[in-house]
């Protein structure tokens, strides 16, 4: 289902800009969703079909539907939530580590979106169906900060923020042994893994582009290391599975570390927390800048090590 037709008769200031580009400006959508609504017909040169380079002539009607956001299958429900950031176009929760992301094998309730249709109803179909408004997610076992677009302007355009990597993502982990440096760049591709899909791995043959950096915070003899640990891409499980690779997993971690050394520390998850996010606001273009507290899980971990326990 398609909203009202819009039309804009280019003039002579447009003259010989791109399709793509027009569309961009005057329907106030991203690069990337104008090239959608062409290649779709929803974007039309005078009621005809054109292409995203094509070249606008003065006197020309550009017009351009918008798709109507699709009904979504989630089940809206009251579950609490901390909202670090909201206005109409993004919201900025601060997720707790038990908390997952959306609806799934295992979790078809009590889930991020959940919580978000019930109090934001005008998220269901921004982005698409399944995962509203969902464009950077946060692992079952890790807490913090994570964004949610509410409408499909914003959703368009932090999509292309995250792929021209805009969005800085800042997080604080404690891993297993002692880092060699005090700062450092892990650079190393990653795919799902061969042996076990549900997994990701260090693959420098088929595994796409995963940079992380990291700086060192705190150091606890030789046993842990507490880092800030600073995202250029976004893969899944990328912090896990980097510091596994150069062997400093994460503490606690289920699935990379085996989980001992929580048992050693009593943590139940993995010492992972998005600690800071900034990103430029998609329709203001205001620099939105936000961090979050360590949760009281992990202060108690920190308190313990410093104390030598």
């Amino acid at each position: 289902m398609t909203g009202a037709r819009k039309s804009v008769l280019a003039g002579r200031a447009d003259e010989g800009e791109r399709l793509d580009v027009f569309v961009s400006t005057h329907a106030s959508v991203s690069r990337s969703r104008s090239q959608r609504l062409i290649a779709e017909g929803l974007a039309v040169v005078d009621g005809a079909p054109a292409r995203k380079n094509h070249h606008v002539s003065a006197g020309e009607e550009i017009s351009w539907q918008i798709p109507e956001p699709e009904p979504e299958d989630i089940v809206p429900e009251d579950v609490e939530l901390k909202i670090a950031f909201v206005d109409e176009d993004i919201i900025v929760v601060d997720k707790p580590a038990e908390m997952v992301m959306y609806p799934g094998p295992g979790h078809s309730g009590g889930t991020l979106l959940n919580a978000l249709l019930a109090r934001y109803p005008d998220i269901a179909g921004v982005g698409g169906k399944g995962r509203p408004g969902v464009f950077h997610r946060l692992d079952r076992g890790t807490s913090g900060l994570v964004a949610v677009a509410r409408s499909q302007r914003a959703y368009d355009a932090m999509v292309e923020e995250m792929r021209d990597r805009q969005v800085a993502r800042v997080y604080q982990a404690l891993v297993v042994g002692s880092m060699a440096a005090d700062t450092g760049t892990i650079d190393a591709p990653m795919a799902r893994s061969r042996e076990n899909r549900k997994k990701m791995a260090v693959d420098r043959v088929a595994g796409r582009g995963a940079v992380s950096r990291f700086k060192v915070l705190e150091r606890f003899a030789t046993e842990f290391t507490l880092l800030e640990v600073t995202l250029e891409t976004g893969r899944t499980h990328q912090i896990r599975v980097h510091f596994a690779h150069v062997g400093h997993p994460v503490a606690g971690d289920p699935e990379y570390s085996r989980g001992r050394s929580g048992k050693q520390l009593g943590l139940e998850r993995q010492f992972l927390h998005a600690r800071r996010l900034s990103f430029e606001h998609p329709v203001t273009g205001e620099r939105i800048t936000l961090e979050s507290e360590l949760p009281e899980d992990l202060r108690v971990v920190l308190e313990r090590l410093r104390l030598g326990r």
